[in-house]
């Protein structure tokens, strides 16, 4: 949970820094870093990966004049992280584990509980076809539980609530995508596709996947109007 904060603002602005103008992250740019994140990777070494790959890019535009294509996505580090990310794995090796006593600021457990009741009601107003509709109702009573548990025991890990959180979540995108018109689910996937395209050579056919999935459940949220659930989306409001 150490960073779990600003895991994705740091990495947003780093890209925005180092790109030199403002550009907002696609849902294809955050389906990625989606997928980092849950793959457990640091995000020093995410970073590390960003300014790399800025590095190679600085050096071939001053002896291209300056005559190099803007870059426009995240996915354009892609490779460069996964570099970074084995490279930290090496230095590891050996080395003491980091303190995992560490204070999660942010996260206290009343914050916490109101931000899963705050979920529970999205997903009880919802108007959805059915399997979904039967689906987000259980998952809406659920959150409700483990709220009142926050209450009575405060000392709940909050990596393993995420990771509940995450297996709800998942439980909605499936039943989101049976109650799904294929004609919807075509279209999202072509468009995941379409922005993929340019970046599919530096990236490795598992993550491409990945962040496929991550995108079509994006969208498939986003469109009904229903919250993402882990802790991380608890800071964005």
């Amino acid at each position: 949970m150490r960073n779990y904060f600003n895991y994705f603002t740091e990495i947003e602005e780093r890209f925005q820094r180092r790109r030199g103008s403002l550009l907002m992250l696609s849902t294809l740019d955050w389906a990625l870093i989606e997928t980092w994140r849950e793959a457990g990777v640091p995000l020093e070494a995410v970073l590390r990966g960003i300014d790399s790959a800025f590095d190679k890019y600085d050096e071939r535009t001053r002896r291209a004049a300056g005559r190099m294509r803007k870059v426009n996505g995240l996915a354009w580090c892609a490779q460069s992280v996964i570099e970074a990310t084995e490279q930290a794995m090496e230095a590891s090796i050996g080395t003491a584990p980091a303190d995992s006593a560490e204070a999660e600021s942010g996260f206290e457990p009343a914050r916490v509980a109101r931000y899963l009741e705050e979920n529970a009601r999205t997903l009880e107003d919802a108007k959805l076809p059915a399997p979904a509709d039967a689906i987000t109702a259980e998952v809406a009573q659920r959150l409700k539980a483990l709220a009142a548990g926050l209450q009575v025991d405060s000392a709940v890990s909050l990596e393993e609530l995420d990771r509940t959180l995450t297996v709800l979540e998942e439980k909605i995108f499936a039943a989101l995508l049976t109650a799904a018109d294929e004609c919807e689910l075509t279209s999202l996937r072509e468009q995941a596709g379409r922005e993929l395209a340019p970046y599919r050579g530096k990236m490795q056919a598992v993550q491409i996947k990945q962040v496929q999935q991550q995108f079509l459940q994006k969208k498939l949220l986003e469109a009904r109007g229903l919250p993402r659930l882990s802790l991380f989306y608890m800071s964005l409001g």
